[in-house]
């Protein structure tokens, strides 16, 4: 506990203590890139994925030996307005069959090698209603980020983060709206919306960030209050892998609202992520727009449980395969004339 005893004392402390990307490490790996059999930069970001993971990990030669999905499980207390035709009890169900092996997120892992963790956070307990309380008061919110900072205990050297919860894209909708301004509906995704349901959901986010007006120039504040319990876990595990020199990979709308968080606190918090995927949302293409990340995969993916993420975890892994497997042009033999 901080000496102000304010749970969120301590959290904040954190950001002037991140570790700085290593300038050297990427050198290295720009000048292999470069000698590379191959015209000069014709791999495009393939070459950018190694330079990343080396100013991240600290290390001239990156590797990915542990890779690690982690998905957050929540629930809503804005669940109960009708944002979402899908029933509430889906998230304990899905969580199951993830559990069983049976989800997509399992099948993207087996064919990747990538570890799989999935976490419940009291789904069982929807968190308050946004649309006129805080959804957590502020110990159990740093507390919760705090437990999304042990996601990374195991050990890991490539996290994936993502999600699971009915209600999870209107409290993100609404921490996105709350961040970047502009109108409600600009940050609402339809996801398991009909219509009707779709109005509900801008109405929610339009009442809790009116609710909240006068609370919301901390971004902290705007996670307890208008986030959930998978956003703060998404955020703190975003910042633990910073502290760890881990790079991370985000899933969906989600886990950008969440990275959002941590950008409006200190822009520098979340170079060490890339955008795995953008859905086919407005919403989610412009948040990841204003987070300046560049999805790598394009694929209409609504899923969530990390699939995006997880696929492009597959895409980081051949990047590096070719960074660190391909001859040389000296190895080869071959020479490539400029232009």
């Amino acid at each position: 506990m901080s000496a102000t005893g304010l749970p969120f004392d301590d959290l904040r402390a954190l950001f002037a203590q991140m570790p700085p990307p290593s300038a050297e490490c990427v050198q290295v790996v720009r000048q292999r890139n470069a000698a590379l059999a191959k015209r000069e930069a014709s791999l495009g970001r393939m070459e950018e994925i190694a330079e990343w993971l080396a100013a991240w990990q600290g290390r001239s030669q990156p590797a990915i030996n542990r890779p690690l999905v982690a998905i957050f499980a929540a629930s809503h207390g804005v669940y109960a307005h009708g944002v979402s035709t899908q029933p509430q009890a889906l998230t304990r169900q899905m969580l199951e069959t993830l559990a069983a092996g049976g989800s997509a997120v399992n099948q993207i892992c087996a064919a990747h090698d990538l570890g799989l963790k999935a976490f419940d956070l009291a789904i069982d307990l929807p968190t308050g209603d946004i649309t006129c309380e805080a959804a957590l008061d502020e110990k159990s919110a740093a507390a919760t980020f705090a437990f999304g900072m042990e996601a990374i205990a195991g050990g890991t050297d490539l996290l994936c983060v993502g999600d699971s919860g009915a209600g999870g894209t209107t409290a993100a909708s609404a921490v996105a709206a709350a961040l970047c301004g502009g109108a409600a509906r600009d940050w609402v995704l339809r996801g398991t919306a009909d219509e009707p349901a779709l109005a509900r959901k801008i109405a929610c986010v339009e009442a809790a960030l009116e609710a909240h007006r006068a609370h919301l120039r901390d971004p902290f504040e705007v996670m307890r209050r208008l986030g959930g319990r998978e956003i703060c876990a998404t955020a703190g595990a975003i910042m633990a892998a910073r502290m760890e020199r881990i790079p991370v990979i985000l899933d969906g709308f989600v886990s950008a609202a969440a990275a959002a968080i941590l950008q409006a606190i200190d822009a520098r918090a979340i170079d060490h992520c890339l955008a795995g995927h953008v859905t086919g949302s407005p919403a989610h293409a412009a948040l990841l727009a204003r987070l300046g990340k560049k999805p790598l995969l394009d694929l209409a993916f609504s899923l969530g449980e990390g699939t995006g993420a997880a696929l492009a975890a597959g895409l980081v892994k051949t990047a590096l395969a070719c960074h660190t497997g391909m001859a040389t042009r000296e190895q080869a033999g071959v020479t490539f004339q400029a232009g």
